[in-house]
């Protein structure tokens, strides 16, 4: 295989890995406040305690093959979003300090304290994620120096707002259904009932975006024509959200929770089949875009890095299985819960 498309995939996999594993969890960050008791805000973030920090390995994974493997797109996103990527930075690190915080001390307004600032961290995050694919679906100003020719004002514009408030959506709904795989009792029946709403704002979001995608945006489907059996994962995507609602309905939570996870898998993939070859699209000009081979490392350093890849993946999936199986089942508060 093409080494350059072969670190595309690659990217690719470990984005949606992280996006299904975070996910979920900045989902649970997303609804925390829906609930008001001290012991329920403290289910809620036990139910991915042990988890949060593992899955956020694959975003650390994401960035380093990001810079292994195309250093010149790394060098020129992180600069030129410099602003950006620090608030994403400080809503990531406030949220772990959130939930270490939150139970060092007694006190109603010192937990209350942290519980808003780990709900609004998630959400900021999440929101930020999703600009990110907006203006990565629209097109950045960058130039021919290879350096991005804007602000940070004008990444928050209409469309890559609207994709952010859909991400948040997105995750609230599987974080959802994660929470009522995790909890039991009365607090499980409320969730049910969140679900429902959480689905439903996602389908109206999805529907939007969507629209919105088509109509004003060329990059959505400039590759399908190359590749109509790229049809096929639109055709699975719309299967998977379909069966979220059925699955509910019949209570077979799992099923939803797996359907959510090949909706999130499915998005991704599309985005990726969306942007190709182009790593950082340039609005200005097509011909200054950083692709996957002009933004390349060398030939060498790619097959390297594919034997490291090789070797290292394994040991994260065999992690990331081991400590979901240890900690599968329902939430229950010890000594030395959160």
């Amino acid at each position: 295989m093409d080494l350059n498309i072969f670190w595309f995939i690659l990217l690719g996999v470990l984005l949606a890995g992280y996006a299904i594993l975070d996910g979920f969890d900045l989902g649970v960050g997303i609804v925390h406040l829906a609930v008001k008791t001290d012991k329920e805000r403290r289910i809620l973030m036990n139910s991915i305690g042990p988890l949060w920090d593992g899955n956020e390995v694959w975003l650390v994974t994401f960035g380093g093959a990001l810079f292994a493997a195309f250093p010149i797109a790394y060098a020129t996103a992180f600069s030129g979003l410099y602003t950006a990527f620090m608030a994403l930075l400080f809503a990531l690190i406030f949220r772990a300090v959130s939930l270490e915080f939150r139970g060092k001390h007694d006190s109603p307004s010192w937990r209350s304290f942290w519980d808003v600032s780990f709900s609004l961290a998630s959400g900021v995050a999440t929101l930020l994620f999703g600009v990110a694919v907006g203006n990565a679906m629209s097109g950045m100003p960058i130039g021919a120096d290879r350096e991005f020719h804007g602000a940070f004002l004008d990444l928050l514009h209409p469309y890559a707002l609207l994709v952010g408030v859909f991400v948040v959506a997105t995750f609230a709904m599987h974080g959802s259904i994660y929470l009522y795989l995790k909890t039991e009792g009365d607090l499980q029946k409320r969730i049910h009932g969140w679900i429902w709403r959480a689905f439903g704002v996602f389908l109206v979001l999805y529907i939007l975006t969507t629209i919105f995608t088509l109509v004003a945006m060329p990059l959505a489907t400039r590759n399908f024509h190359e590749h109509p059996w790229a049809w096929g994962v639109v055709v699975l995507n719309m299967l998977a959200i379909a069966n979220i609602p059925r699955a509910i309905f019949l209570g077979r939570p799992g099923y939803a929770f797996l359907s959510s996870c090949a909706t999130i898998a499915a998005l991704t993939f599309l985005f990726g089949v969306a942007l190709f070859p182009d790593l950082i699209h340039s609005s200005l000009n097509p011909d200054w875009s950083l692709t996957v081979y002009n933004a390349a490392s060398s030939h060498k350093t790619l097959a390297i890095m594919a034997t490291i890849a090789a070797l290292g993946m394994p040991f994260v999936l065999a992690y990331t299985s081991v400590v979901y199986w240890v900690f599968r089942g329902k939430v229950q508060l010890g000594a030395l819960s959160y």
